[in-house]
């Protein structure tokens, strides 16, 4: 037995477009019911149900915008696509904001056109599109989540805790996962932001294209433009041949902005024209590309605080924060705890191979009296570090004493920096003037003063971290480009060198 066909209802006041759209969509094989104003599309609803509902924003005695109130009122399952005009960017959040499943732009893309209604009735009440305009199974460059319904409750899963604040992250991506919205999750370093993103994605109609992530402040500066639009043959040194930047890797699923608020402002205005207009210009061509992504972002930054200060552009700011899901820091929830570490100690002995020693109450109310200022990734290494040094039943840490301590006995030690760390620095600091009695003399080398005292300061930051490079940044207010810069300049050696985006969290 065939399953039913679609069904459209496209609202427009100009006969044409009105015309131009119904075409399309017969062509497409959906049944299509068309009106010219508000009140004729309230008409159409109360007779008849549809999967997706088009409609202009600017109507002869209304808005749209009316209509959408109108399904979201009446609960309705219809998914509401409203086109605005070009350049009406407020429009088009208020739109998103106000439950809208997505947007178009006028003049409107007609391959665009047919990408977003087969979205938007895809998922609604089992209907499928007429002619399957999406297959599923692509890969991006960081893999897929597969279509298997059972993916969006694992995703939701990992998102581990039983703490009020925690269920309401989840409610809150379960709700926002079914639409278009851009989405920014904000949390502190090691919180857990691409758990949120994998979730999100898992759980959306988009759940079949691919989840590619990519870290903004790991990129070279002169590479973004390349990395994420793509480039053509020849048009830089070494690019030997055609290549797919993100955007095109992410088609049909959704692309994750992490740490959005390390991005160059030079960038930052590239990146909102190509949410804009959904379409990106590969470097070296002439032609643009249309692209069908989500975009969902990430940050432990106060990217308001950054608007207001220059660094972070204001209407790239309001284009990303449609929806926003904050992500509670480890101290906010610590009766998460005991089912956090259990979840973690498991993963640790399912990579091990080995069975590790039990959590026993004294050990976790170490843990829970720990500051954990790196949230759920220092959470892990602090039991990784416990788990390589038990030698029996429970878990434990042998002291210099050489006496197994049991780890509710005291906090795990911070890791240590190699004695050459520790060396004198070759330019001593004089003394103050109040010290002395009389005015400070002046460094013979300058800069290598300077060097120590940054070097000094580093050092410290960097320990108070346990050694997370991420969070050192966000204490020096500096970023994380600029962080792993000066660790290498003043060659300071850091403890299993790697970087901090490759941790859980």
């Amino acid at each position: 037995m065939n399953a039913p066909t679609a069904s459209i209802l496209v609202v427009d006041d100009e006969p044409d477009l009105r015309t131009l759209y119904e075409l399309t969509l017969l062509r497409e094989g959906y049944r299509v019911e068309t009106a010219s104003s508000v009140q004729e599309a309230r008409e159409q609803l109360k007779a008849h149900r549809f999967d997706a509902v088009i409609t202009d924003m600017r109507l002869p005695d209304g808005f749209g915008m009316e209509l959408l109130q109108d399904l979201r009122d009446q609960q309705r399952r219809e998914r509401c696509v409203v086109m605005t005009a070009y350049g009406s960017a407020e429009n088009a959040v208020e739109a998103l904001r106000s439950g809208a499943f997505d947007y178009l732009t006028k003049p409107v893309d007609l391959k665009q056109f047919r990408s977003v209604v087969a979205s938007a009735v895809q998922g609604t009440g089992g209907v499928p599109a007429p002619r399957a305009a999406r297959t599923g199974g692509v890969q991006g460059r960081q893999g897929a989540f597969s279509a298997d319904p059972l993916a969006a409750g694992t995703a939701l899963d990992r998102l581990v805790g039983t703490s009020e604040a925690i269920r309401n992250v989840k409610q809150r991506v379960a709700k926002v996962a079914r639409g278009m919205a851009p989405v920014l999750i904000h949390g502190e370093s090691g919180t857990g932001k691409e758990l949120v993103a994998q979730a999100l994605h898992a759980s959306s109609q988009r759940a079949d294209g691919p989840l590619v992530a990519v870290n903004c402040g790991a990129i070279p500066e002169n590479l973004l433009e390349a990395e994420f639009f793509g480039a053509r043959k020849g048009s830089y040194t070494g690019a030997t041949q055609d290549r797919d930047g993100y955007f095109q890797a992410a088609r049909g699923g959704t692309l994750f902005l992490d740490e959005i608020g390390d991005l160059p402002l030079a960038m930052q205005s590239k990146l909102l024209r190509a949410i804009q207009e959904r379409s990106v210009r590969p470097l070296g061509s002439t032609q643009e590309e249309t692209v069908d992504v989500r975009i969902v972002s990430a940050t432990h930054r106060d990217l308001a605080a950054d608007v207001q200060s220059g660094r972070f552009r204001q209407d790239l700011y309001y284009r990303l924060n449609v929806i926003e899901i904050v992500i509670p820091p480890l101290r906010e929830r610590r009766e998460d705890l005991p089912v956090l570490c259990a979840a973690l100690l498991a993963r640790i002995a399912q990579e091990s191979g080995m069975p590790v020693p039990s959590l026993t109450e004294h050990a976790l109310q170490a843990i829970a009296a720990h500051p954990l200022t790196g949230n759920v990734r220092e959470l892990e290494n602090l039991l990784h570090r416990a788990v390589a040094l038990s030698d029996g039943d429970e878990l434990h840490v042998d002291w210099p004493s050489g006496t197994p301590t049991p780890l509710g006995a005291r906090t795990l030690p911070a890791p240590t920096l190699p004695n050459h760390t520790e060396a004198q620095p070759a330019y001593q600091p004089p003394q103050s003037a109040a010290s002395t009695g009389c005015s400070v003399p002046l460094p013979n080398d300058l800069q290598a003063w300077l060097d120590q005292q940054e070097r000094e300061i580093l050092i410290r930051a960097l320990r108070e971290a346990g050694f997370n490079r991420t969070a050192t940044a966000a204490r020096l207010g500096i970023s994380l480009r600029q962080i792993r810069y000066r660790i290498a300049r003043l060659n300071i050696a850091v403890p299993n060198d790697q970087d901090p985006h490759d941790e859980i969290g």
